[in-house]
């Protein structure tokens, strides 16, 4: 049962059920919700056990698709954030019909499951600013009436499964759909870009690289925020869901595209190197877009949310948390 009410007499969740919980976002979400919601009991819901941070684990399987309705039922959830995805838009390439099968297939079950077993609970969906693809050809900022045009495997997905919840949500999921752009901040894998440039930076600062750092195209433009942002968009997000149209998408971005180049130049600075720069060819996308530009002006509007956390900020956490990683390798 809920375990009060909001100062705007929305139901405060009694029990929230985090999938990928124990994931990026995730583990920066968990002391958000612990911040917001001090009496809920957070529920990790992980595939390989335990999640730190949380009061109940739960073992959930998205590509279980048959064992979904029995977990939520034996979590009881008020709210449901699901986070979990196979987000890799390299391995995406690698393993289409995977991450078809975890991000919709996946996504979809975890929907109906909630309709069937916990049908009042908010379920907020971590979509991505990646459905748009090639309509940021149009060379303006998009906002959320903006077509689908998605230009890799992990956005299909994340697209088709945007459309099923939103489907659902007609049929009385009580979901938001959050569509974050690109986000970073520490405790990212370097499969992800700032977080690759700023391990390469950190291991010529130590002295176990070269002054050479390996990159993919530099000259491509994208809406950047801090993991933190984000996750306070989820918690506002979360407290508004019960009084929301159900369905309602929000793009999660800041309005300013960065160009990827300028920041690995900026993480150098902040270090004080210099290196050379070579292309891996590896790292290029089949299909790529040179400029993304979001429009945030409904989340805004809607729930008084901007982002905070000043971009300079945003990298020198990113490489501290690397440096203290990099030092903590075996050689």
């Amino acid at each position: 049962m809920p375990a009060g009410t909001e100062p705007g007499g929305e139901a405060r969740p009694g029990r929230i059920l985090i999938t990928g919980a124990g994931g990026f976002a995730g583990l920066h979400l968990l002391p958000a919700l612990r911040a917001a919601y001090p009496g809920a009991v957070l529920i990790g819901a992980s595939r390989r056990g335990a999640v730190p941070g949380t009061d109940e684990s739960l073992h959930l399987d998205l590509d279980d698709t048959a064992a979904l309705p029995d977990a939520v039922a034996q979590a009881r959830p008020d709210a449901v954030i699901h986070l979990a995805a196979q987000s890799d838009v390299a391995a995406s390439f690698r393993d289409p019909p995977g991450t078809w099968r975890t991000n919709l297939w996946g996504t979809s079950a975890l929907g109906e499951a909630v309709l069937r077993a916990a049908p009042a609970a908010s379920f907020l969906f971590a979509s991505s600013g990646e459905v748009y693809g090639l309509a940021f050809q149009a060379g303006r900022p998009l906002d959320e009436e903006s077509y689908f045009a998605p230009a890799n495997p992990y956005a299909a997905s994340k697209a088709a499964a945007d459309l099923a919840v939103g489907e659902m949500a007609l049929r009385g999921l009580r979901a938001v759909r959050l569509r974050s752009f690109t986000h970073t901040g520490p405790g990212q894998t370097p499969g992800f870009v700032v977080a690759a440039f700023a391990r390469q930076v950190a291991r010529i600062e130590a002295g176990r690289q070269e002054p050479v750092v390996r990159a993919g195209a530099l000259d491509r433009w994208r809406d950047f925020l801090d993991v933190r942002d984000v996750c306070a968009a989820y918690v506002i997000a979360l407290r508004a869901a019960q009084r929301l149209p159900p369905g309602m998408a929000f793009n999660l971005c800041s309005g300013i595209p960065r160009r990827v180049g300028d920041i690995l130049d900026a993480l150098l600075a902040l270090a004080g190197l210099t290196a050379r720069v070579e292309q891996e060819p590896a790292l290029l996308r089949p299909t790529d877009v040179t400029r993304v530009q979001g429009d945030p002006s409904r989340i805004g509007r809607t729930l008084s949310w901007a982002p905070q956390v000043p971009w300079e900020e945003t990298l020198r956490t990113v490489l501290d948390d690397w440096r203290g990683r990099v030092a903590a390798e075996r050689d």
